[in-house]
């Protein structure tokens, strides 16, 4: 079985909903074709006060530069992106829940779990934590031009089990990225 995956380039909001009312969103669960326009989805039944994501609509616009079945078929694509000049994203469908350390930090499959890898090409705020249903205060933000995020509508916290980053996610961004990373959460 592969891992569905899509290649954004555009206009990006690193703290738009992976799975509803976002340009990843919408590659994850419509699968266009390549070449596809991506534009922002308004989300119905959701009441958002505010104006910027997490706590309200993005204003996104990319388009679709690839998109296939097999992660070792994303490389090629990346070499083609627009690194620097717009924002890219790579949008994976799915994490390997056949992968035991995936499967011991999330305890089962969940068929929303979608994870997204952005390289900015300008700073973005990202929240620490953030609860996009409740109280909708301003926490603190961190700028970032490269992110990891990934969904899990049961997270761990509210499993009652210790939170923190996807071990097996962790592993690789250190060896990548270096050990200079900051983990967050929002939920809602």
């Amino acid at each position: 079985m592969g891992t569905p995956w899509a290649l954004l380039a555009g206009q990006l909001c690193v703290n738009a909903s992976l799975n509803w009312g976002s340009v990843s969103g919408q590659a994850r669960w419509d699968r266009p074709p390549s070449a596809h326009r991506c534009g922002p989805r308004s989300i119905r039944g959701i009441h958002r006060t505010r104006t910027t994501p997490p706590w309200g609509p993005s204003h996104e616009k990319a388009r679709l530069l690839a998109s296939g079945e097999k992660v070792l078929d994303i490389l090629p694509a990346l070499r083609a992106a627009p690194y620097g000049d717009e924002d890219i994203a790579v949008v994976f469908a799915h994490m390997d829940f056949g992968n035991r350390a995936i499967t011991d930090y999330f305890q089962y499959e969940d068929g929303r779990t979608t994870l997204a890898c952005f390289a900015l090409a300008r700073p973005q705020n990202r929240p620490l934590s953030a609860n996009t249903c409740g109280d909708m205060n301003d926490g603190p933000v961190l700028p970032v031009r490269t992110c990891v995020i990934h969904t899990f509508k049961h997270a761990l916290g509210s499993l009652g089990l210790e939170g923190g980053p996807v071990p097996a996610l962790a592993s690789v961004t250190f060896r990548y990225f270096g050990p200079d990373q900051v983990s967050g959460e929002t939920w809602g």
